[in-house]
């Protein structure tokens, strides 16, 4: 059973991690597996992932995220992230991974990013 659940809301693939816990190596090597996966199925190139359930991840599966933010932007998609604990937030921080992704407080805000326009667009 894969750990990834995926839904399309509007023109946006929603992909969800369902383990609370990313922490043994085979389980990250799935996960990141899978997410590189949807990609493809993105409908209209916008991919947000939601972190909503996950409390604990190993440094490794912040590495599966940068690479699945690589593949995004490869495949001409853009992804935001949501719905992060504070403690993966913090890593994040100090890591300062909110300069290489887009992330978001929550889903909703995260799929409304996308339909923001800079002051030219």
């Amino acid at each position: 059973m894969s750990a990834i659940k995926t839904r399309i809301v509007g023109d946006v693939l929603v992909v969800a991690i369902s383990d609370s816990r990313i922490l043994d190596q085979s389980q990250i090597e799935q996960i990141g597996y899978d997410l590189l996966q949807t990609v493809s199925t993105a409908p209209a190139g916008k991919v947000v992932l939601t972190l909503a359930g996950v409390e604990f991840m190993g440094s490794a599966m912040i590495g599966k995220i940068i690479q699945f933010n690589k593949k995004c932007k490869e495949a001409e998609a853009v992804l935001h992230l949501c719905s992060i604990s504070a403690n993966i937030l913090e890593v994040f921080k100090v890591m300062r991974l909110q300069r290489v992704l887009k992330i978001f407080k929550d889903e909703e805000s995260a799929i409304g990013g996308f339909d923001k326009k800079g002051w030219f667009g």
